[in-house]
């Protein structure tokens, strides 16, 4: 048997990147649901402005979830798919009931710093191991989400 994946990389490296991927992957669906939450429920003056805005957000989280956890799947892994491992695996807790704009952002902001937190922490296992693949999608993701903070920090006068 051969320590060598089916992509040329170490198993105990490509098994430490699909633990990693699968917290990923957990925090990208409870925050896909507190957004999708924001969406449904936001209420005031900017209602026009933060529903449809909300809804781009959580249209991106949903083609990212799928990525991921594609990602898992080529590492030869299985990725979680029980809301309940979910909820274990995930740093972004669900946010229940939430209806005013600023809060809605402020947690979408919170959001996007988990996340980015953790595509570091793959990036750094992902230069141990030499897979550029992942590398380059958390790569990718940390660079559209360190923008979208930016300007959701505008949006809050910060």
């Amino acid at each position: 048997m051969t320590d060598i994946n089916s992509i040329g990389l170490k198993q105990t490296s490509a098994e430490q990147l699909a633990d990693k991927l699968n917290q990923l992957l957990a925090n990208y669906q409870i925050f896909y649901m507190n957004v999708r939450g924001y969406h449904w429920n936001v209420k005031g003056q900017d209602f026009f402005q933060l529903h449809p805005k909300f809804e781009e957000f959580y249209d991106d989280l949903l083609l990212k979830v799928d990525e991921v956890a594609e990602r898992i799947l080529t590492l030869g892994y299985t990725p979680v798919h029980a809301y309940s491992d979910y909820v274990k695996l995930s740093r972004i807790h669900e946010d229940k009931d939430v209806s005013d704009g600023k809060a809605c952002v402020e947690g979408i902001v919170r959001g996007y710093q988990t996340l980015i937190e953790l595509q570091r922490e793959v990036l750094k296992l992902t230069e141990d191991a030499g897979d550029e693949g992942t590398a380059d999608q958390a790569g990718q993701y940390i660079r559209e989400q360190e923008k979208t903070i930016w300007m959701l920090n505008a949006y809050l006068g910060r």
